[in-house]
Order: structure tokens, then C-alpha cells, then sequence
């Protein structure tokens, strides 16, 4: 055999000393179809349990593949279909896991002519009628190969009726019959036929394999290509070495002859791609609050053929690699040295509850964006929004200052300043200035259950930190005030005493606020031009619409 070439890639036949007719040019992705197992990347699991199902004979009858589009199902089929009928340079081989390539059944099977690889779309013949001749086909032995091997692409398309015809010949076939399915709806093949069927999972394929990969192929090709370039290829691939190929391919058209090899900016211009540096620019920009400049740096991307939905796909990327970083994960070889370094600073500033309101920010103007008429708007609506509320103080904090008194609490009166408390039990500013307060500041630390309570059943009758009293009159469940005493005692750090007393006590809350809601009504009602308007329309109504927020 002929030595194999420098890295594990299908390379092109020698050119023969007269030159052929010129061949008609042939895709990446069919080029570089694997036509080894040891070309099959980022299934390793799959071809060690096939090595050995091989090497012991153990050999399933009917083998499923599923999967993604383009991460080798129905090559892996061929594949398995070259291994078990090889028979080796000398012709006296049996099955193997690495198929020779040379012998004729392995040559007949890679150019899809072989008379006992019967290769079948799923798609076009879904009908009982065409399982029918496979039944009929299958009773007699293979003409010139060890196995007579059905391929079937795209099983899951198959009607009803020919999955129900094809199971007693699937769960018993003729031991010279194997049956290779691909599919990438798995959930649509019938349990009775994967029940019948040794099945194998096919992964996405890391981006960091697609990358080598692609490597590779360009040094085939001649090309050059950097490294950045190929990593943006790989990433827009997701998991599909097909789909990569095939954007690869178009990269390298799109260089042309004049640029000297793939460029990063090139694939970022092509895919219509954000600017990782104008990202990492935006991002500092909305975290500094600077909506002008942020609005602008958006435009230009935009102005650049930039989609407004890629660059909230790259905003949700750096919020979700900060993250990562925060975590301790590891860095991604195919980024940046910049990119990793601004990560890390920015994964030392912001704490985890403000990246996580940065995540549902950009995933909520993600989605807004992608089904918007006016994309760049709502884009720039977007970003206003994650501008804004960059600018509000985090929940816990807000919880923390109610509680100290400093929202929400009565105002100090005009003086000098008070003289500092030796050393209290718990300091006085954690005590809410009164009974409003507390109950504003148990919902701003998310006891909204015991907060609905309050409002709708607490009749206060005294509030006198660390002491409160409630009305026995409306009767509050036992299990209320120990929640109640729970959060008073976590907010303020210290133990209330929380009693019932036989008094009527003030109206609870919501009653309060139904109250104040009334007199307004009634204010309005008093007003010269609601009167003037009752006069000339007698029969009309006061529509009044509350603008408080019920809990």
C-alpha cells in the first residue's frame, strides 16, 4: 500500500503522468467525506463499541444512527457497510473495524455502486409498497459481498404501515441481511422498531475538532487560513462537520484569488457576524451606562451589514463567557488574548446577580429582536433597557437598605445629629420606621406569600419594635405569625414578640388603600369640570381607575 498521507484526511488520487480530462469540481463536504473510521471525528465512543462488537462477533442485525444534520450518520452507515464486507488486498479478509480501501467491495461501496448496498432515501419512498420489495429482496443471499446491507436515510419518514411491514423482517432477518438506519428525528422512529435495533447516538462535534479539522482540509487545499477564521467557521457550524465544510467552502471562494487566504474579518463579513472587539466595546459601554455611545456603536455595526439579532447573540456569548470565567471555567483556546483578559476583569467587577439580570435582559431583547418589524429599533430599545437597569440597585441591596432604614424610612427632622447607641443589641436602622415599612420592605426581600397575608388580614393594633400586635378580632393563622417572626428576626437580627389582642385595630392594609383610592374618587367627583361634565351628560359615570398595586 501506498503511504498514507501526513494527517488522517481522504486526499485526491495522484494526477498520472498524461493529464486526465478535467473533473468537474467537488464540495468540501464530499471531498472530505470520511472514508475511514479513524476519519470519523469526535465519535470515538461509537467506533471502539463497533471495534469490538467486530472483533468478538458480535454483530447486531439492524444498526441505528442518530443525530444532527451533518455529524457522519449515514458515512458512519457506509462505513460499517465497507467493514463487513471487506475482504482485504489479498482478498481473504474478514470483517474489520479498518477496512483496507483498496479490495473491491470497499471501492464498489465508496462510489455507491455495489450491487448488495442497497442505499435507500426515506424520504421518496415512504409508502408500504417500497418496504414490500425490500421484504421480497432480503430472502435471497448477497450476489458478490459477505452481507447483503440496506441503508435507509432518513428512516424516521417512513408511513406508519411500512414501519408495522418492515418489523417481523427486522426482528428476524436472514443472517446474510443487516439493516442501517440514519435519522435525525429519533423521537418520530416507532419504540417497536428501536427496540429491534442496536442504536448509537452520534454527538456534535466540539468546535475545537472542527477547527483541526478544517485545518487540515485548507493545508490540503492549499489554502491559508487563520486561525480565528477557522474557529468563527467552526462555531457557526454547531456540532455539523457538513455544515462547516460547507461555510469553509464558501470562505475560500469568498477570499478569491487576491486575498492571501481566509481572514477572520473575511468569515465575520461573509456570516454577517459582530465584531468580537466592537462586542467587547458595547458591552463596557452598556456596563458604564453611556447610552449615547452605545446607540452609536450599535449603528455602526449595523451600518457594517452587522444583524442586529447577531449582536445580542454575541451580548448573550459575553455575558454567559463572564460567567463561565466568574466560575473558574476554563479559557476557550480560540478566543482572543483581549477577549480572555476583559473577561477576567470583568469577571472580578460584576457579581453574579448582576450578570444574571444581564443574561435575562439580553435573552429577552434576543428574542424581541429576532421577530421585530423593526429590528434595529428594537435593538436599540434593547440595549436602553439593559442601560437602565444596569443603573438600579441589586434586590438583596435594596432588601438590605429598607431594612436599614435608609428607602422607605420617615425622614429625620432638621438637627443636630444624634448622638451614636452604646453598643445595642441590633442596630435601631434595621428596624423599619413603621408598620407600611415593614411590610414594603418584607416584599422588597421577596416574602411575597407573607407579604399577601399582611395586606389582606393584619389589623395592626400597636407597632413597638421589637414588640407587634395584631387585631384578634380577624382571626390570622398561627402559622402566618411565625413566618412574620421568622422574617423579622433574619431582616432586623432581632426576636419580636408577636401577639393577638381583643382590640378592633387599624384597618389592614388594603383597606387602607381601597380607602385612599375612594377619597380620590371623591375628590374628583368635587372638581368644577367632573361636575360641569355630570350636568351635561346626566347619565355618565366616573370610571375611576386605581393606580395602586394590589397584592
Amino acid at each position: 500500500m501506498d503511504a498514507p498521507p501526513p494527517f488522517d484526511l481522504p486526499m485526491p488520487a495522484p494526477a498520472a503522468a498524461a493529464a486526465p480530462a478535467p473533473e468537474a469540481y467537488r464540495v468540501l463536504a464530499r471531498k472530505y467525506r470520511p472514508q475511514t473510521f479513524s476519519q470519523l471525528i469526535g465519535q470515538d465512543a461509537m467506533v471502539q463499541t463497533l471495534g469490538n462488537a467486530i472483533k468478538r462477533d458480535r454483530l447486531a442485525h439492524a444498526f441505528l444512527m442518530t443525530g444532527v444534520r451533518g455529524v457522519g450518520k449515514t458515512s458512519t452507515a457506509r462505513l460499517i457497510a465497507k467493514a463487513l464486507n471487506c475482504v482485504g488486498p489479498d482478498g481473504q479478509g474478514g470483517p474489520t473495524i479498518d477496512p483496507c480501501g483498496v479490495c473491491e467491495p470497499c471501492r464498489a461501496i465508496a462510489e455507491g455502486r455495489h450491487i448488495d448496498v442497497i442505499e435507500m432515501d426515506a424520504a421518496s419512498h415512504t409508502g408500504v409498497d417500497d418496504v414490500r420489495e425490500i421484504i421480497e429482496a432480503s430472502r435471497y443471499a448477497a450476489v458478490a459481498a459477505r452481507f447483503k446491507i440496506y441503508i435507509i436515510d432518513e428512516v424516521h419518514m417512513l408511513s406508519k404501515n411500512a414501519f408495522n411491514a418492515l418489523l417481523k423482517t427486522l426482528e428476524e432477518p436472514p443472517a446474510h441481511v443487516k439493516f442501517l438506519f440514519a435519522t435525525t428525528e429519533v423521537n418520530k422512529v416507532p419504540i417497536t422498531v428501536l427496540s429491534r435495533c442496536q442504536r448509537f447516538d452520534l454527538r456534535r462535534i466540539p468546535a475545537e475538532k472542527l477547527a483541526e479539522h478544517f485545518a487540515k482540509v485548507c493545508e490540503a487545499e492549499g489554502v491559508t487560513a487563520e486561525a480565528e477564521a477557522l474557529a468563527l467557521v467552526a462555531r457557526a457550524a454547531e456540532g455539523s462537520a457538513r455544515d462547516g465544510l460547507s461555510i469553509l467552502d464558501q470562505a475560500i471562494a469568498h477570499a478569491g484569488l487576491e486575498g492571501g487566504g481566509v481572514s477572520a474579518e473575511a468569515v465575520r463579513q461573509m456570516l454577517g457576524l459582530s465584531d468580537r472587539g466592537a462586542v467587547r466595546d458595547l458591552f463596557g459601554l452598556l456596563l458604564a451606562g453611556n447610552a449615547v455611545e452605545a446607540l452609536a456603536s450599535l449603528r455602526r455595526q449595523y451600518d457594517h451589514g452587522v444583524d442586529p439579532v447577531s449582536v445580542l447573540r454575541a451580548l448573550m456569548e459575553m455575558v454567559h463567557g463572564v460567567t463561565l470565567t466568574k466560575v473558574g471555567g476554563a479559557d476557550d483556546p480560540a478566543q482572543a488574548l483581549e477577549e480572555r483578559e476583559a473577561r477576567r476583569d470583568w469577571a472580578t467587577r460584576l457579581s453574579f446577580p448582576v450578570l444574571h439580570r444581564l443574561w435575562q435582559l439580553t435573552l429577552k431583547g434576543h428574542d424581541e429582536v429576532a421577530q421585530a418589524a423593526l429590528p434595529i429599533e428594537a435593538a436599540e430599545m434593547a440595549l436602553l433597557r439593559v442601560i437602565h437597569a444596569s443603573q438600579l440597585p441589586d434586590p438583596g441591596e435594596l432588601a438590605r437598605k429598607i431594612a436599614e432604614g435608609g428607602v422607605l424610612a420617615a425622614p429625620a427632622a432638621a438637627g443636630p445629629a444624634p448622638a451614636p447607641a452604646a453598643a445595642p443589641a441590633a442596630p435601631v436602622s434595621l428596624i423599619p420606621a413603621d408598620f407600611p415599612a415593614m411590610v414594603e420592605a418584607l416584599d422588597a426581600a421577596n416574602q411575597l406569600a407573607l407579604v399577601a397575608r399582611l395586606r389582606q388580614g393584619a389589623r395592626l393594633v400597636r407597632y413597638a419594635p421589637p414588640e407587634l400586635v395584631f387585631s384578634g378580632s380577624r382571626p390570622i393563622s398561627a402559622d402566618t405569625l411565625s413566618d412574620l417572626a421568622a422574617a423579622l428576626k433574619a431582616m432586623t437580627r432581632q426576636v419580636w414578640k408577636i401577639t393577638l389582642e381583643d382590640a378592633p385595630g387599624e384597618p389592614t392594609l388594603n383597606e387602607a388603600d381601597a380607602a385612599a383610592d375612594e377619597a380620590r374618587r371623591q375628590a374628583m367627583l368635587k372638581t368644577e369640570l367632573v361636575q360641569a361634565a355630570m350636568a351635561a351628560f346626566p347619565e355618565a359615570e366616573l370610571v375611576w381607575n386605581s393606580q395602586r398595586s394590589s397584592m
